[in-house]
């Protein structure tokens, strides 16, 4: 699926155009997760070529659900299915032709472009990485990079929603700090004393606060969890599961 806020090549991927058999059918993307490596890496081949790039052409994310921003040039093109060498939950460019790629499976992918095309990027959202402000690294060094806050343009595509996103109270607690207290309607607290909790909105509401205006901001309504036969969902799955991956190319 795409974003027609993003005048930039991007794609959030789902589960379907692969060739993974049995519980990975059929666009996994995750290296680690106990499929055919070969066909992760003919995955890995169909999503590189929609983005106009060989299978070893993308820089991707290093995901331990941090707060690291790595600004990634040429020399981080990643060779398919070897270790990344860094940790990043987020990457950002301003490299013409350099598709970036982070991984999701109920977390909040989100796809960053400056609509003059200085730069780009692709954050993974974890309740964690959000609440250590990785929006807030990546946005400023997207302007480190040339970029302006109120040029940028983002999408948020799908991930668990505030209907399956079932916390205790330390994620409200946490997204609270982040937030600075601005929080309503982000969270329901049920008679058990569980939160259903609104990630994606909760981002949403950190780029108006960087700066980015609301017109360009771009949520998706799906839910991976309700979703879970389009998309990979770890909560569904509890954890025997493939990824999805977000991508974007400055032109």
């Amino acid at each position: 699926m795409r974003s027609t806020l993003i005048g930039a090549p991007h794609a959030f991927t789902t589960r379907f155009g692969g060739v993974s058999t049995g519980e990975f059918a059929t666009l996994n993307l995750g290296s680690n997760r106990g499929d055919d490596p070969a066909a992760v890496r003919e995955n890995y081949r169909r999503v590189c070529a929609l983005m106009g790039v060989g299978i070893d052409g993308c820089a991707v994310t290093r995901q331990v659900h941090g707060s690291a921003v790595r600004a990634v040039t040429a020399a981080d093109r990643h060779m398919c299915q070897t270790p990344v060498p860094y940790e990043a939950d987020g990457i950002v460019t301003g490299e013409k032709g350099l598709p970036l790629m982070c991984f999701t499976a109920d977390c909040v992918p989100v796809l960053l472009w400056d609509e003059e095309d200085r730069a780009a990027g692709a954050v993974h959202c974890g309740w964690r990485s959000s609440a250590a402000d990785i929006l807030g690294r990546a946005v400023a060094q997207m302007e480190a990079l040339g970029a302006r806050a109120g040029s940028i343009r983002a999408a948020l595509g799908p991930a668990i929603g505030r209907c399956c996103f079932e916390t205790d109270g330390d994620v409200p607690q946490a997204i609270e700090r982040y937030l600075g207290g601005d929080t309503a309607g982000l969270f329901t607290r049920r008679s058990d004393g569980k939160f259903l909790v609104d990630l994606r909105a909760a981002n949403a509401r950190r780029l108006r606060q960087l700066g980015l205006r609301p017109e360009n901001i771009d949520l998706s309504e799906e839910c991976t969890m309700c979703s879970h036969e389009k998309y990979w969902s770890h909560r569904y799955t509890k954890g025997r599961r493939g990824s999805q991956a977000a991508c974007i190319v400055l032109r």
